[in-house]
């Protein structure tokens, strides 16, 4: 029953948003009572937070995994810039209470959240470290400015990334990566 709470409150949430979405909402979608909704959560709140700590620490496992291959960084940032839009295909509402509700955690949970958002974005610099010290990318890169950049462009596909649309996760991918190791000049 725990799971169930969570995905119709991801999609109730992604749908309606944080603030606009009840209690009741929760529990009439699923056809229990608000005992049943407390039995697990303690607040709306807690399991907004639940949900945030799943999708970030899925993230970082999947991240983890990549960054322990061997193969180039180039290939890693791929497969980190790849896995992030596939996240965001397979869970496109997470990914938007992830990001969209994320100011409605409280203080504590907040900073939770923002440290595993800080190793997941200093796990990448790294990786960008990495790539310029094997000669892969540029020496005189601000490798906080492209991790950020990356990551921005990457974290808001899920406003416009439609996976039943022209082009799907990987080509999406394809474009970014192209984009951030060649630029646009000709």
């Amino acid at each position: 029953m725990k799971e169930k709470i969570i995905e119709v409150s991801i999609d109730l949430f992604g749908q309606n948003g944080f603030i606009e979405t009840s209690i009741q909402d929760i529990v009439e979608a699923l056809g229990v009572t608000k005992g049943t909704f407390y039995y697990y959560f303690k607040s709306k709140e807690e399991l907004l937070m639940e949900i945030h700590l799943r999708y970030i620490e899925d993230l970082l496992l999947s991240q983890e995994e990549i960054t322990n291959k061997t193969m180039t960084s180039e290939q890693k940032l791929f497969d980190m810039v790849y896995m992030i839009m596939k996240h965001i295909e397979g869970h496109g509402q997470s990914a938007r209470v992830f990001f969209r509700e994320m100011q409605h955690l409280n203080e504590e949970h907040l900073k939770n959240i923002f440290n595993k958002r800080d190793l997941f974005r200093e796990n990448m610099k790294q990786l960008l470290y990495q790539g310029i010290k094997d000669g892969e990318f540029r020496e005189d890169l601000n490798v906080d400015v492209v991790t950020l950049a990356i990551l921005g462009a990457v974290n808001w596909s899920y406003h416009w990334f439609d996976p039943k649309g022209e082009l799907n996760e990987k080509e999406v991918t394809a474009i970014y990566i192209d984009l951030i190791l060649n630029g646009l000049k000709k």
